[in-house]
């Protein structure tokens, strides 16, 4: 169709007609994926379970084909398949989708990818395929773990409480090194840090500055921890209000008190570490040596002496350490040294074995045993020169040549006396 053509009497102006309507209130529907979903079930007359699975369906559909899923662990422990899923709550949610070695660092990226890959490994048809049993228990976990950790707010509350993630301090009664065992526990706990960059611990390197800030961001840490997720479930019955003001009520001061402890425990945590740092130490021993050199150097005629003290001490520390590790070394020398003597001494025994055994015992293969039995005795008796010289005569010499050596060496020790007789060699 084509617009009727502008009257010839129309010079361009136009003039309302009416007044606007006054503004009147409508009622505006929700909107959103969480009422989408909602609206998606009601119509279409799914339960929960179902829905979930057809979700879950059309996010393996969007796997590539080949894509590599090694980097998630798909095998879980048989104690988390077993975890009823209506105590979800309670499972290691990073551990249900794999995610063990990312945990709080996961972005939704790899959540997405993680999750694609459990739902091809344990989807309840997946597991029909395999002989399984129709068993979605654990699927309903890994739903439920994806839907939390997606959620920024809900991925939050469970890193609260992820104990999973935390590194312990080293025992009190262990040695360690320190910057090697407190590295990775302020690493953790930086986690719940409000200010960033939280700064690291450093190195034995670092100087009394770095230190000194880095203990003094601790004492004044600001944790954005919290505990929602140990919350007890508030009933949505309102018909009760003073029951769920009570359970309100009683979950902020849990809260509360969880949040006092925890800042009790960071606070104990960094007088510890602050009391075991070798630095610290360090930097007091170097101040009080500073303290007795100034003193030191107000008497001069001591001065001297003491010098000449320290250089002797040194030197003496030198010359014992040098001591130690000559000795130490000689030690190595001398035990590589038994250790090569008696291996060739295991190789000369098995080359005089191989010998007879590579002959075909001399053509006396129905003499097997008694033949056996004098080499043994050969071999008892040799010494460390006798057996060398021997092996290297027998290693790859014929029947005859071999033979001819056993009886002669035999006939040496008959009669020193070393043997007293061979049923064979004779």
């Amino acid at each position: 169709m084509s617009l009727p053509a502008i009257p010839a009497n129309f010079d361009g102006s136009f003039k309302a007609v009416a007044k606007f309507t006054p503004a009147v209130r409508k009622p505006v529907e929700p909107v959103g994926r969480y009422f989408l979903a909602h609206a998606t079930r009601t119509l279409r007359g799914h339960t929960w379970s179902e829905y979930e699975k057809i979700e879950a369906e059309k996010n393996v559909q969007n796997v590539e084909e080949g894509e590599k899923e090694e980097e998630f662990d798909t095998n879980q422990d048989q104690e988390l398949l077993d975890h009823d899923p209506r105590d979800w709550k309670t499972a290691d949610l990073y551990a249900v989708l794999g995610l063990q070695k990312w945990r709080y660092k996961s972005d939704e990226a790899l959540i997405r990818k993680a999750h694609r890959a459990q739902v091809l490994t344990h989807h309840p048809d997946k597991k029909g395929e395999k002989g399984g049993l129709d068993e979605d228990g654990f699927f309903k976990i890994i739903q439920k773990a994806y839907e939390t950790l997606l959620d920024p707010t809900k991925k939050k509350q469970f890193d609260s409480v992820d104990e999973e993630a935390d590194v312990l301090p080293p025992s009190t009664k262990s040695t360690y090194d320190f910057i090697e065992a407190w590295g990775p526990v302020f690493a953790s706990e930086a986690r719940f840090s409000t200010k960033k960059p939280v700064p690291s611990l450093g190195t034995m390197e670092s100087t009394k500055e770095e230190v000194e800030n880095f203990y003094k961001f601790w004492n004044n840490f600001d944790s954005w921890r919290t505990f929602e997720w140990l919350d007890e479930d508030v009933p949505d019955d309102t018909s009760n209000r003073d029951h769920k003001r009570y359970i309100e009520k009683k979950n902020n001061n849990a809260r509360k008190k969880r949040k006092v402890e925890d800042n009790k425990r960071i606070s104990e945590l960094v007088k510890r570490a602050s009391n075991e740092d070798p630095r610290i130490k360090k930097f007091k021993e170097e101040e009080k040596a500073e303290k007795a050199k100034k003193k030191w150097e107000k008497e001069a005629g001591a001065r001297q002496a003491a010098e000449e003290a320290k250089a002797k001490a040194e030197a003496e520390a030198k010359a014992k350490a040098e001591a130690e590790a000559a000795a130490k070394a000689d030690k190595e020398t001398s035990k590589k040294a038994k250790e090569a003597a008696k291996s060739a001494k295991k190789k000369n025994k098995r080359n005089i074995r191989n010998a007879v055994k590579d002959t075909n015992y001399f053509g006396d293969a129905d003499k097997t045993t008694i033949i056996d039995a004098d080499i043994e005795a050969l071999i008892t008796a040799f010494d460390d020169v006798q057996l060398d010289s021997v092996a290297n005569k027998v290693s790859g010499a014929d029947a005859a040549t071999a033979k001819g050596t056993f009886s002669e060496v035999a006939k040496e020790l008959l009669s020193a006396g070393k043997i007293s007789s061979l049923k064979y060699f004779n």
